[in-house]
């Protein structure tokens, strides 16, 4: 078992302390990027996962989805976060990681089904404007050293409002349609900028696993919502 063993922020360490937090945090963001291609797919090669997955998109169906993925994002977010235990902090990651690749079956679906059908591959171009929107956002906040912790209160009163339309999308049938998109980029971008200040300023040299976590979120919600616009007709 490894325990915490400072609770200071990271940006009261020394600088050799903080570059070590930092490779730490993104080594195993980036391994967490690549866990997610694995996983998805291996959910590709399995017919019966993938039929699940398309049969949990309609109607209310799509809430229990939703709602399992929140229970099982939010465990491993606690897990990450608040656990002393090192290898439960993975377990916590690894699991998110895992929820993400499910839910995201349906979507990297419609973008395949789009390149093989003689469009263009806009999973790459996807993947390519995310990745490129989140490192100037993160260098933004490294950069300027800017706490970024009032962006809270706007996220989460963003995240409820998109709960909500969400709920009310699934359950009297109405397309949330590209503005719905357009604010979740937004709102995605400024979580990013709030997760990459809060691993600067809120989290202790120890907790570069809850860190990673939280910059893998952001970044999954920005890119699924970046690739959702890529795929309307």
């Amino acid at each position: 078992m490894k325990e915490f063993q400072s609770t200071l922020p990271v940006s009261a360490l020394t600088e050799d302390k903080r570059i070590v937090f930092y490779k730490k945090t993104y080594t195993n963001l980036a391994l967490a990027v690549l866990l997610f291609v694995i996983v998805e797919w291996a959910f590709f090669q399995s017919a019966a996962i993938i039929e699940f997955a398309y049969s949990m998109t309609q109607g209310w169906r799509w809430l229990l989805m939703l709602g399992g993925f929140m229970f099982a994002t939010n465990y491993a977010e606690k897990l990450a976060l608040t656990n002393h235990n090192i290898n439960q902090q993975y377990a916590g990651l690894l699991l998110f990681v895992v929820a993400e690749a499910f839910i995201f079956i349906p979507l990297i679906g419609i973008a395949t089904v789009i390149a093989e059908n003689g469009g263009n591959n806009i999973l790459n171009q996807a993947a390519i404007l995310t990745l490129s929107l989140f490192t100037g956002l993160s260098a933004i906040a490294l950069l300027t050293k800017k706490d970024f912790s009032f962006l809270r209160s706007i996220l989460t009163i963003g995240t409820f409002i998109a709960i909500g339309l969400i709920i009310a999308g699934a359950l009297f049938g109405f397309n949330l349609g590209l503005w719905f998109s357009v604010g979740m980029v937004i709102l995605a971008s400024g979580s990013i900028l709030y997760q990459t200040s809060n691993m600067v300023h809120k989290y202790s040299e120890d907790q570069y696993v809850g860190a990673s976590l939280g910059l893998f979120a952001s970044l999954m919600l920005l890119f699924w919502y970046i690739l959702s616009i890529l795929s309307r007709d």
